[in-house]
C-alpha cells in the first residue's frame, strides 16, 4: 500500500514507523527539511519537503498513486485543504486531524461527510474518551474491547509483593482468561507456559466481559464508576471529562488556575465543584480531599504540572492516577514512578487512526497498545479446508502472535483457547501480535 502522511510531528512519526515496518511505501511530507532529514535516517520513508496544502507538493509526493492520505500537521487548515485537494485523485481513504470542535457536529455544513473525509480525529476528544474508558477499570492501565464488547483486553502491572511472582504461566493456568503478552523492561514478550511472572511486569490479559467482577490470581478485575474524582486542568480535555462524569452522577472537583477559565467552567457545568487553585498547591488540594479521591486526572498543558500533581496525589494516598503527557516517548518510563496510566494525546490519536485503517478485509477490528510494539487484531476464520477440523496445535501459527479468544456463533460464545481447541469457519479470533507479525497474521487467515 502507498501511504502519504502529511506532518512529521509525533503522530506522523508514530504512523510512519508502524506502516514502514509493515513494508508499506510511506511518503512523509513536512515543511521542515531538517526534521525530514532526521526521520529519513531513522525510518524507511521517502521525504518530501513542502506544504501539504500545495497541489505541486502533493503531486511530487505521488498523490495520484496513493491508497491512503493521512493529514496530521498542527494546522487544521492544512489538513483539511490536503484532504479536499486529494478528492481530485483516486484515493481510497482520507484521514485528517482537526482540533476545531465545530467540525464534529452533524448539524454543521462542514462535517466529515460534507468534506468527503473518511475520518476526522480530535486529539483532545480522543484522549477524553480514553480517560473515560479507563476511569471505570480498577488498576488497569489500558483496555480494549472486541467481539461486540464480549471480550476485553486488560493491561495490568504486577506489583511487588504479589503472591504469584516467581510462578510460571503453567502454574497459573486456570486464572481468568489468559495472559497474551508481558512487557518487561520495555520489551514485549509473547509468553509460553515456562515464562515466569516477575515484579513490575506489565501483563496483558484477555477475559470474557461477563467475568469482569471475578477475582483473578494476579489482579482483581473490577469495573465500577469512581465516586470521588479530582480533575487538575480545566482546558478542553478536563471540561469534556467533567461534563461526561456529571452525567454518571460522579462527585467531581475540577481544579483550574486561570480565574477567567473558572468562570466559564462554573457557568457550563452543573454539578462539578470548580476550584480556582494551583494544581500543585498541596495544602489547598488536601483540604478539598485529594487524599480521599478514587481517581485523579491531570490534564493541564504542562507535562511537569501533570507529573508532579499525580505524584503528589499518590504520595498522599489517592487511588488511581491518569496523567496526560505530550511526549509519547516518556510514557513507558512513568510506570516506574508510580503513575498508573500515562496518556499522550498524539499517541492516542495515532492509535485511533491505525485502528481505523486496520479494519477491513480480513481484519474486523484492531487496537494498537500504548507504550508497546504490539497490536491486537480481531479477524474472522475463512471457510477454507485449512481450518476445517484442525486443532490450534496442528496449525503453524505465525511466530510473534498468540490467540487470546475465540468468539463463536451469533450468540457470541467466548472460548478461551487451548492447544486442542478446533477453529470453525466464521469464528472471530482475538489475536495479540507483535507489530512485525500483524501482516503475517492477516495473510495466514486470508480466504
Amino acid at each position: 500500500m502507498r501511504i502519504v502522511i502529511i506532518g512529521a510531528g509525533a503522530v506522523g512519526y508514530h504512523l510512519s514507523a508502524k506502516f514502514s515496518d509493515e513494508g508499506h511505501d510511506v511518503i512523509l511530507v513536512d515543511r521542515e527539511a531538517a526534521k525530514l532529514n532526521r526521520l529519513e535516517r531513522e525510518l524507511n520513508v521517502l521525504p518530501v519537503c513542502g506544504s501539504g496544502a500545495s497541489i505541486k507538493v502533493l503531486e511530487e509526493a505521488g498523490i495520484e498513486r496513493a491508497d491512503l492520505l493521512v493529514a496530521v500537521t498542527n494546522s487544521d487548515e492544512v489538513n483539511l485543504v490536503a484532504c479536499i485537494i486529494s478528492r481530485n485523485y483516486q484515493i481510497k481513504t482520507r484521514i485528517a486531524r482537526v482540533r476545531n470542535e465545530d467540525f464534529y457536529s452533524q448539524n454543521t455544513a462542514l462535517n466529515e461527510k460534507a468534506l468527503g473525509i473518511d475520518l476526522l480525529i480530535s486529539p483532545d476528544r480522543a484522549i477524553g474518551d480514553e480517560i473515560l474508558r479507563l476511569s471505570t477499570l480498577s488498576g488497569a492501565f489500558e483496555s480494549a474491547e472486541f467481539a461486540h464488547g464480549q471480550v476485553i483486553l486488560l493491561g495490568y502491572t504486577v506489583a511487588a509483593g504479589n503472591s504469584n511472582i516467581g510462578k510460571s504461566l503453567l502454574e497459573l493456568k486456570g486464572i481468568m482468561g489468559g495472559i497474551v503478552a508481558i512487557i518487561r523492561r520495555e520489551k514485549t514478550i509473547i509468553p509460553r507456559g515456562s515464562d515466569i511472572i516477575q515484579a513490575e511486569d506489565r501483563i496483558y490479559m484477555v477475559a470474557r466481559k461477563s467475568d469482569m467482577s471475578s477475582t483473578s490470581g494476579l489482579v482483581h478485575l473490577m469495573s465500577q464508576e469512581p465516586k470521588q474524582v479530582f480533575i487538575i486542568g480545566g482546558g478542553a480535555i478536563g471540561f469534556m471529562v467533567a461534563r461526561q462524569m456529571e452525567q454518571k452522577k460522579v462527585n467531581v472537583r475540577l481544579i483550574e488556575q486561570d480565574a477567567g477559565r473558572c468562570e466559564f467552567l462554573a457557568e457550563n457545568l452543573n454539578n462539578t465543584t470548580v476550584l480556582n487553585v494551583d494544581g500543585l498547591d498541596a495544602h489547598s488540594l488536601l483540604d478539598e480531599g485529594l487524599d480521599q479521591a478514587d481517581l485523579v486526572i491531570t490534564v493541564t498543558d504542562s507535562d511537569e504540572t501533570n507529573l508532579l500533581a499525580s505524584l503528589l496525589a499518590k504520595h498522599h494516598g489517592a487511588g488511581k492516577c491518569i496523567t496526560r503527557i505530550s511526549r509519547p516517548d516518556f510514557v513507558p518510563l512513568l510506570a516506574k514512578l508510580g503513575i498508573d496510566v500515562a496518556l499522550s494525546p498524539r499517541q492516542v490519536a495515532a492509535n485511533m487512526i491505525l485502528r481505523f485503517v486496520r479494519t477491513g478485509g480480513t481484519i474486523v477490528s484492531a487496537a494498537s497498545l500504548l507504550g508497546s510494539d504490539a497490536e491486537v487484531v480481531e479477524l474472522k476464520v475463512p471457510d477454507t479446508d485449512k481450518f476445517k477440523h484442525a486443532t490450534l496445535q496442528s496449525l503453524n501459527f505465525p511466530k510473534g502472535a498468540v490467540l487470546g479468544a475465540v468468539v463463536r456463533n451469533k450468540k457470541h460464545r467466548v472460548i478461551i483457547p487451548v492447544g486442542t481447541t478446533r477453529l470453525r469457519p466464521g469464528d472471530n479470533l482475538v489475536i495479540f501480535a507483535l507489530r512485525e507479525a500483524v501482516q503475517e497474521v492477516a495473510d495466514f487467515f486470508a480466504p
